[in-house]
């Protein structure tokens, strides 16, 4: 074979992957009809008939949350995958799960974080054989409240019936059905610590269900010391992370944490400026 025959063969080799290549990919509304087979199987044994749900809140999230539909397909996917084999909803309506686009400055694109909402903690500690109770509130100035830690440790909450005042603590306690108990008392200074380190502490839950997202840092503390079903383990370790494998087998991997940022809509991607 002479040798222009011969790169005239592996151009029309190439031809077709090089078509493939040039193609635009699906946006991700696009994508998310696409993926509804995978979410169907993807699914708790309790959920199963909910993918259409699943889809359509995730469709609505993309049409709600600014900067959402710019996100890679990988991160959406592999957020929307956690959510899905976690039996949460994802969106703000449920309270269970958040997807929060973030700017990611190591590769120029918006990357999906996602945030477990206070009621997807609660609906995951319920799966657990030994859950027997959980509750979360918010301790107020007027309040009638006393704990303390030990060998007698002992919690006693009275909310005053009005005119209560400011918050002073948030605190979480479970019952187990073996008789085991344990509490956690957070001051809004220690919550507030923990929502600074938070790469979603400028946006989403944050900013619109703050008492929820402080009830919710209580719970996760005390979640240190109770036994956790895998469905609630896998949760812990994946909030406020990032999956780029939408893979049956990716919810089993160490997640991503990136050095993230949240864009205001209608600022350039590569502005210094950030939401405030």
């Amino acid at each position: 074979m002479s040798t222009d025959l011969a790169e005239r063969v592996a151009r029309q080799a190439a031809a077709p992957a090089a078509q493939v290549a040039q193609r635009p990919q699906p946006s991700l509304v696009q994508f998310v009809r696409q993926m509804g087979p995978e979410i169907a199987r993807a699914l708790p044994a309790h959920m199963s008939g909910a993918a259409d749900r699943i889809a359509r809140i995730a469709l609505t999230d993309l049409n709600r949350v600014p900067n959402l539909a710019k996100a890679t397909r990988d991160s959406f996917a592999g957020a929307l995958m956690t959510c899905t084999q976690l039996g949460l909803e994802p969106g703000g309506v449920s309270g269970e799960a958040y997807l929060l686009p973030f700017w990611n400055k190591k590769i120029g694109q918006h990357e999906v974080q996602l945030v477990i909402g206070y009621q997807g903690m609660i609906k995951l500690f319920w799966q657990h054989p030994l859950a027997a109770g959980l509750d979360a509130r918010e301790v107020r100035e007027n309040d009638d409240f006393e704990y303390e830690y030990g060998l007698d440790a002992y919690l006693r909450h009275k909310p005053a019936r009005r005119n209560r005042g400011p918050v002073t603590e948030y605190y979480a306690l479970a019952r187990l059905s073996n008789g085991g108990s344990a509490f956690v008392v957070m001051s809004p200074e220690d919550v507030e610590k923990i929502r600074r380190r938070s790469k979603a502490k400028d946006a989403g839950p944050w900013q619109t269900d703050y008492d929820a997202m402080a009830k919710k840092t209580a719970v996760r503390q005390l979640f240190k010391l109770l036994p956790k079903s895998p469905e609630l383990a896998r949760a812990v370790a994946h909030d406020e992370s990032l999956r780029r494998d939408a893979s049956a087998d990716g919810i089993d991997a160490v997640p991503d944490f990136i050095e993230g940022e949240t864009i205001e809509d209608g600022l350039s991607a590569g502005s210094d400026e950030v939401a405030a």
